[in-house]
């Protein structure tokens, strides 16, 4: 059989400043061991630590004595009184030997920056965020080169209080930990264009990112959906560019069904100011986002004299990506170039985003403007004209001090000379700015879409599909094997993107992104050698009691039955293997459709599936049910289970199950996620079965997607043909 297939997708040593720790030094040594019975819950896991046996309690008043950012002894103090009521009393201290001496002869909490603080790493972002932490009996030493570095040691002294302190007081043990990131850009994006988010919410989204130790949060605040961001030359962005008079009620596309609801919001500057300056005090830079020179309508709405027709629009109501972009004309630029100052004026980090994704080529084709401007500036085509574009607004934001960054689709065409690249279709736009030497953040959305289903679609909330675990996100490494050493270098780190469509409220951006955002953390703050998911799974675990107590949302789907699927043996049906989430539990399950009890059958064993049934399970810890029903129908038919040949491998993005995909007995369903579909892009799809005999055909049923929101379109011909001998094939 043959498928026709058409479809777009998608050794480090650090020293003590100061002779008179020596003897602290000595005493913490004592009774400490390179293992311990369970890692302490810190997320992300430290570079180096060693954990004594000795657990000891934290004193009812505490002194905090700082020198450097007051903010951090505050904050610290902070968190210990709302968490266990400590009393903490603050103060300043001299950087100077002698304070320290005298303050090692009571208990006391010590917020140390030091010049001479010794970081073998040689990227001096990295030394600004290294720390060491000591505990002792005498007290618990934190030191650094920088602010910075002493707030990622608070955050893992406040983990490791909690790990070892339970329900009851406050508990520490006696430790070493001298830690430093892996990467320099540990970031977070949100989309508030699709759906708006308030200022609160926000500052919570920056905690949720401090707390794992993620220093950028990438602020997306402008696309075809809405325009959040007040500019005061440009009163209508706000007042008409920020208001949609409805919006698509889930993926009602075809026909379209919208909710009659007028939706509207954006950010003051004054909001603007506030969330940078909360940002900053926890170490995370905003980088912004302003769409150009597609995913524009919202400003078009507001000003149509810069598109290509002169409109007039609407702000776009349902999700996907509009025709009408900016015109590349020199009205458009001055009105940019005034926007991008305003912009540069409220945020005050290196990047500003540009966006530069999906630009639809349609109006510039038709547009006279357009056309002569390709004649004048000798351009091969649109998609140079679209390099002209950024090339005019990097330039633009390099005169004043500023670094371009924007999706990787700002590679066709030619790369502006300053432009970094942000790699979302997978990680070829990153390999190739690394080579021609630009700066590369990698977030493919393969591992790094947090809009993505994270467990079975069934359980889940409605997501634009996609699927990715927490499993997988940990399991990424940013640096391309591909690249040669110096181009790696390149390679500032990676982010999590969270597109909001189907995410309406901050409650659901908080479910969305833990705890994968936390599993992202440690892939880019802690070193390879030291990261294992089974020791990950455990600690986060653990955690999980206090992102409740915190208000924080998330998903328990890492509690799912994980399940793979082969070709039974003599390609005589499908096998079903089911594992555990965790070793300690067990899986019961049931083929009547009934819910999964202790009565059940216990899993011992795969399965092999011949016949039509509904397969459930459930998993069991200490005799109780923990997490959802795993549940699957299976429909074999004469091919499942058979060989299948491909001609063209799917797209890496859409191939969660291989070729089994198409004979596993499943149909695909909507809303879709990865396991059950397999995509192809920019190449046809060919498919032979083969049925091992001669069988006698009345049909052949193919299942098709269409989800235009998610880039994935018909097929434009299906053909089948049949073969005796698999060398004559009739149609």
């Amino acid at each position: 059989m043959a498928i026709k297939w058409k479809n777009r997708l998608q050794p480090r040593k650090n020293n003590w400043i100061a002779l008179s720790l020596i003897t602290v030094c000595i005493q913490l040594l004592i009774g400490l061991s390179k293992e311990s019975k369970a890692q302490p819950s810190i997320i992300p896991y430290p570079a180096k630590i060693t954990i004594g046996k000795t657990l000891l309690s934290l004193p009812a008043e505490i002194p905090v004595y700082y020198n450097g950012n007051s903010f951090n002894a505050t904050y610290l103090s902070n968190e210990l009184k709302k968490r266990y009521q400590s009393r903490c009393v603050i103060k300043e201290i001299a950087p100077n030997t002698a304070d320290l001496k005298s303050l090692s002869k009571q208990f006391a909490i010590i917020l140390y920056k030091s010049k001479d603080f010794k970081v073998a790493a040689s990227n001096l972002i990295i030394q600004k965020e290294a720390y060491d932490i000591r505990t002792t009996k005498k007290g618990i030493f934190i030191i650094s080169k920088e602010d910075a570095g002493l707030f990622y040691g608070i955050q893992t002294l406040l983990q490791l209080i909690s790990s070892e302190s339970g329900s009851g007081d406050p508990r520490y043990p006696v430790a070493l930990i001298n830690d430093y990131p892996n990467y320099v850009w540990r970031g977070m994006h949100l989309d508030c264009s699709r759906h708006f988010f308030t200022k609160d919410s926000i500052l919570k989204y920056i905690d949720m990112l401090a707390r794992y130790k993620m220093n950028v949060f990438h602020w997306h605040l402008t696309d075809d959906q809405g325009w959040r961001i007040e500019i005061k030359k440009y009163p209508l962005l706000t007042q008409i560019g920020s208001k949609r008079k409805e919006t698509i009620i889930d993926k009602n596309f075809n026909p379209y069904l919208g909710d009659h609801q007028p939706y509207e919001g954006y950010y003051t500057q004054e909001e603007i100011k506030e969330v940078v300056a909360y940002a900053k005090n926890r170490n995370v830079t905003i980088v912004p986002e302003i769409e150009m020179p597609g995913h524009a309508l919202a400003a078009l709405a507001a000003y149509p004299q810069f598109s290509c027709t002169g409109g007039p629009f609407d702000v776009l109501t349902k999700w996907g990506v509009s025709e009408d972009v900016f015109c590349p004309k020199e009205a458009t630029f001055v009105f940019i170039k005034d926007v991008l100052t305003e912009v540069m004026n409220l945020f005050p980090g290196t990047f500003i985003h540009i966006g530069g994704d999906e630009v639809p080529k349609t109006r510039w084709k038709s547009c006279a403007n357009c056309q002569q401007l390709i004649k004048d500036k000798h351009l091969k085509d649109e998609h140079e004209l679209q390099s002209y574009f950024i090339t005019r607004i990097d330039s633009f934001l390099t005169a004043n001090g500023r670094n371009t960054i924007g999706w990787d689709e700002i590679l066709e065409g030619g790369l502006a000379p300053h432009a970094a690249v942000m790699s979302w279709r997978g990680t070829e736009g990153g390999i190739a700015a690394a080579r021609q030497k630009h700066q590369v953040v990698m977030c493919p959305g393969s591992h790094c879409y947090f809009d993505h289903y994270q467990g079975n679609r069934k359980t889940e909330p409605l997501a634009i599909g996609g699927y990715t675990t927490v499993q997988k996100v940990y399991s990424y490494e940013p640096t391309p094997d591909s690249l040669k050493d110096y181009e790696k270098e390149y390679v500032l780190g990676a982010q999590g993107n969270v597109w909001t469509e189907y995410i309406p409220d901050f409650k659901q951006v908080s479910y969305m992104a833990m705890p994968r955002l936390a599993a992202l953390s440690e892939v880019l703050w802690t070193p390879k050698v030291a990261r294992k998911y089974s020791l990950f799974q455990d600690r986060l675990v653990r955690q999980l009691p206090d992102l409740t107590k915190m208000g924080i949302t998330y998903s328990k789907a890492l509690y799912d039955i994980n399940s793979q699927l082969t070709a039974a043996k003599n390609h005589k049906g499908i096998e079903l293997t089911l594992t555990a989430p965790f070793a300690n539990g067990e899986i019961y399950y049931t083929l009547n459709d009934s819910e999964p009890t202790l009565q059940s059958l216990k899993y011992i064993s795969s399965l092999i599936i011949c016949s039509k049934q509904t397969v459930k399970a459930a998993y069991f810890d200490n005799g109780k049910k923990i997490g959802n029903t795993w549940a699957q129908s299976f429909y074999p038919s004469l091919s499942t289970g058979k060989k299948v040949t491909l001609s063209n491998q799917p797209s890496s993005s859409y191939n969660q199950g291989g070729s089994l995909t198409l004979v596993d007995g499943i149909v695909g369903q909507r809303p879709w996620y990865g396991k059950e579909w397999l995509g192809w892009s920019g190449k046809d799809c060919n498919v032979t079965i083969d049925l091992d005999s001669v069988q006698a055909l009345s049909a052949v049923f193919v299942s098709t997607l269409k989800d235009e929101a998610s880039w994935i379109y018909l097929p434009s011909a299906i053909t089948v043909l049949v073969s005796d001998d698999n060398i004559k094939y009739t149609q």
